[in-house]
């Protein structure tokens, strides 16, 4: 709210005037309200492997995460020249591969990464676009630029999380909501349905079935799939629902099989097709890869995205950026040093206690080691973990990450956070909802924000000019 203890920011002012006359207990009060509302609608996400509890209440704070027009201004404009780069490379890297001709990016990165699909090689997609919904989250550094930490290009998820929250909040506070100027988010599904109706294969219907295929019920995820379903009005399908004739997907219904257009996929590429990658999946439709290549049906995300949110490749988008758009990134990323490479695997194993480790392919937070928070036999393990396997590892530098107020026992406290805006790239351009999933470190000191290791969210809010 202050920066670094000078005076309050002029986007949290009337905020702070509204605290300082709230009565003593209302916050308590709104608090438990929130939790109780939370309960009533079943907003959980699933902890895999956690003994104790199968489904969890994500953690939300009421105190709302605030930022200028300004700001928001020059942050959209990094996030839609990011993602309009890494479709480009995707384009590339499926197609000509003028990055890997021109030196840019070593090949091996891309062809031994795990999540390169060859099946993709030479695949003209609608509309040229392989990532429509992307998630990519940003801090901000030292109390003043903002940078990128990774992209979400495969499944990124917490939107749900980020609109459940708006509407919790006009219930709570309206009377706060109602003395400043707030961008909507409301209108992302709507924008989300007509991005995903936007890349309708040209062999598809002037009125495109569009449908959410989920893993079920079981994924961790489930609520949110289930949500946007509902509000997008489109069916929540499983595999076993869809069924390939003549490399042309239908959906089985009470009145027949129906032609489906688009497929927004929250499955692993993996899973899709148990004809072209994982024959044991009982998850995916058979035939659905060929009804693809064939241009029949849209998948969304595109398999292979995955190859381009790899935090190898991440530390070369910068370049990725200055290669297919002769542009600058307006965003920066964090200094990372690839292990792969000699001289920085030497310096990393010299600085393990100051860096933050991460696998390349991790996600969740899992996988990770935060140097100056962990025991020197941590620090000993993960170098062994490095020695063993250089190429499955980067390090960055620990961050000053911002911090929010959060509202705790003890009255406000401030707390790391990190922002993930939700990116849609459709036929007819990008579309970004002011705003995002703030999400919050709920332990004093911690830098992790993943709800999975025990992070909380709050509604972020950008103000008009």
């Amino acid at each position: 709210m202050n920066g670094n203890g000078g005076p309050t920011r002029e986007a949290y002012r009337v905020l702070e005037g509204w605290l300082n006359s709230a009565p003593s207990q209302l916050l308590e009060h709104r608090r438990d309200e929130a939790e109780l509302l939370f309960r009533k609608v079943g907003i959980t996400f699933a902890v895999y492997g956690n003994a104790e509890a199968e489904e969890r209440l994500i953690p939300f704070d009421i105190i709302p995460r605030i930022m200028s027009g300004q700001e928001w201004a020059h942050l959209s404009r990094g996030l839609e020249q990011r993602a309009r780069a890494l479709n480009l490379f995707l384009k590339d890297i499926y197609g000509p591969r003028e990055i890997l001709r021109a030196g840019i990016i070593p090949p091996e990165l891309i062809f031994q990464n795990p999540h390169y699909r060859p099946q993709m090689n030479g695949l003209s997609v609608s509309g040229g676009v392989y990532v429509q919904v992307a998630g990519i989250d940003v801090v901000r550094v030292d109390d003043k630029d903002f940078y990128v930490l990774e992209d979400n290009l495969r499944t990124p998820s917490g939107v749900s999380y980020m609109l459940e929250n708006r509407e919790v909040m006009l219930r709570l506070f309206p009377d706060l909501m109602a003395m400043q100027r707030i961008r909507p988010i409301e209108n992302y599904v709507d924008e989300l349905l007509g991005t995903l109706k936007s890349v309708v294969p040209e062999r598809g219907s002037s009125d495109p079935v569009v449908v959410l295929l989920t893993p079920g019920s079981y994924n961790s995820a489930y609520y949110e799939h289930s949500f946007l379903a509902d509000r997008m009005g489109v069916e929540l399908v499983e595999g076993r629902d869809l069924v390939v004739r003549d490399e042309i997907v239908y959906m089985r219904t009470t009145e027949g099989p129906k032609r489906v257009d688009v497929i927004y996929s929250r499955l692993d590429d993996d899973f899709l097709d148990p004809l072209v990658f994982r024959p044991d999946s009982a998850l995916g439709v058979p035939g659905l890869i060929a009804a693809y290549r064939a241009g029949n049906v849209t998948i969304a995300n595109a398999p292979g995205t995955g190859v381009a949110d790899d935090k190898a490749i991440y530390s070369y988008v910068p370049d990725i950026v200055r290669f297919y758009m002769g542009e600058e990134a307006i965003l920066k990323n964090v200094p990372t040093w690839r292990c792969r490479e000699r001289e920085a695997m030497s310096y990393v194993m010299d600085n393990l206690h100051e860096l933050v480790v991460k696998q390349v392919n991790g996600s969740g937070g899992y996988g990770m080691l935060v140097g100056p928070h962990s025991t020197t036999e941590m620090c000993d393990q993960f170098r062994n973990l490095i020695r063993a396997n250089p190429d499955n590892y980067v390090a960055q530098p620990t961050l000053a990450l911002s911090t929010s107020p959060i509202f705790t026992e003890s009255g406000l406290a401030p707390r790391h956070v990190d922002l993930r805006p939700f990116v849609l790239t459709g036929r007819d351009g990008v579309r970004i909802v002011p705003g995002g999933l703030t999400r919050v470190a709920l332990k004093s000191g911690s830098l992790v924000v993943n709800s999975s290791q025990g992070g909380g969210t709050k509604d972020t809010w950008v103000l008009s000019e």
